[in-house]
């Protein structure tokens, strides 16, 4: 196992100051699925007091209970104290028999005392020891079972996936970050939906996201082959492994069950982009989301229906532009089109009309428009200043008129034509004010 210097550096400490230290958990897991290793783990027979004092020198802190993260060139090294007093049992008491395994890079050997790598080869997720017990000490890993077997692509054994199954109602004591955390690493993995459906059927995603399993069995209408969770779970797996888009395509439609309406023997679901709008940033609070992840989410999910037509004028086309931003523009072309192919009913002319509208957003984009009041070449200041009006709303109702007019027709965009236009608002547009 080649291990870097940094590592090194970490253990030797520990040995010049008598103490043993190892590898351990998804290094080694990695280094044995032959996978590059990101992050380093190290167990020492230390305490955590002695761990601080051995790195005095250098920056670290203790988030979790008795972990210290070390902090060298920007990385973060996880080192935790031997759990039970040795290396074996705290082994014993990891999560998985997968990450139930040490390497010691002295002598350049694999401690395996919980068959980890046969599980390794066998390709499954198996709790250490005792499942029920593993899963007492901290409900999360319940999650964390689900969250490996999409990333690792595993299977989780019988009796593991058993004790998940009658615990899971133990989830509502964890923390909404940590299970945000988890539920984040399970929609960037390589099929999302198994994870997202492995936790419907264990129970578990009645404690991360009720509202999704209204949508479980909802049959739609004729445009959709697939009920609405089935829908929405085919949609994650077809945008790309962006937490944002992913989220996006999770909560796009959650809010169809709740305006599902007969009218003339046709199903619809007026309104249900604004709905599921509302219930996202509900959801994402409750998660406890950042505003700005809580904002493009939002943004995402209450314009993903976009209808484009040929005829659009370039100035509508800058006007979603400016509605959804610079930078969200191409995600919801994104949405979108995962959105269209996972109604499961042919969709070619929709798809065929959304890549056109990408190739006009695209040339909009590179001629360069004011996409906000801040690219005219007017402020305030002059508008005060060339019309003689003092610092209040009639300004700021000025520079909205004018940003409009130059969406329209970006060619206004010179500060000479914004003068005379901005004097004719405030002659005739305004004359009240």
């Amino acid at each position: 196992m080649k291990v870097p210097k940094e590592v090194w550096f970490i253990l030797k400490r520990f040995y010049n100051s008598g103490h043993e230290a190892y590898i351990v958990g998804g290094a080694v897991r990695d280094f044995l699925l032959g996978k590059e290793v990101s992050d380093w783990d190290i167990t020492t027979s230390a305490s955590s007091d002695e761990i601080k004092e051995i790195f005095k020198d250098r920056t670290h802190f203790s988030l979790k209970h008795d972990t210290v993260t070390l902090v060298i060139k920007k990385k973060n090294y996880e080192i935790t104290p031997f759990k039970g007093g040795n290396l074996y049992s705290d082994l014993m008491f990891r999560d998985f028999t997968i990450d139930a395994i040490a390497y010691d890079p002295v002598k350049e050997k694999i401690i395996d005392p919980e068959g980890g790598r046969r599980d390794i080869e066998k390709r499954i997720i198996r709790a250490t020891r005792n499942p029920y017990e593993r899963f007492k000490e901290d409900p999360l890993r319940m999650l964390r079972a689900i969250r490996l077997s999409v990333e690792l692509g595993f299977r989780i054994e019988k009796k593991t996936l058993k004790a998940i199954e009658e615990m899971s109602s133990l989830l509502q004591s964890v923390s909404q970050e940590r299970i945000r955390d988890e539920l984040l690493k399970i929609l960037i993995s390589p099929f999302p939906s198994k994870g997202i459906e492995l936790s419907r059927k264990t129970g578990l995603l009645r404690y991360i996201i009720p509202e999704l399993l209204e949508g479980w069995k909802m049959r739609q209408n004729r445009y959709h082959r697939y009920t609405v969770l089935k829908h929405i779970l085919i949609t994650v797996d077809l945008v790309e492994p962006d937490p944002i888009l992913r989220l996006s395509a999770l909560l796009h439609d959650i809010g169809k069950p709740r305006t599902k309406r007969k009218i003339k023997k046709r199903v619809v679901f007026y309104g249900h982009e604004r709905e599921s709008e509302r219930m996202a940033e509900k959801i994402m609070r409750r998660l406890r989301f950042s505003n700005e992840e809580i904002r493009k989410v939002c943004v995402l999910v209450r314009n993903h229906m976009l209808n484009y037509r040929s005829d659009w004028k370039d100035s509508a086309i800058r006007r979603l532009i400016r509605r959804v931003g610079k930078d969200m523009i191409f995600k919801l072309i994104s949405l979108r089109r995962a959105d269209l192919i996972a109604h499961g009913t042919d969709k070619s002319y929709e798809l065929k009309l959304l890549e056109e509208l990408k190739n006009r957003v695209k040339d909009e984009l590179n001629k360069g428009f004011a996409l906000s009041i801040k690219d005219l070449k007017i402020n305030g200041y002059i508008i005060m200043k060339e019309l003689g009006i003092p610092e209040g709303p009639l300004v700021g109702k000025i520079l909205r008129r004018l940003h409009e007019k130059v969406i329209e027709n970006p060619d206004l965009n010179t500060q000479e034509k914004l003068i005379q236009m901005a004097k004719d608002i405030a002659s005739k547009e305004l004359p009240s004010a």
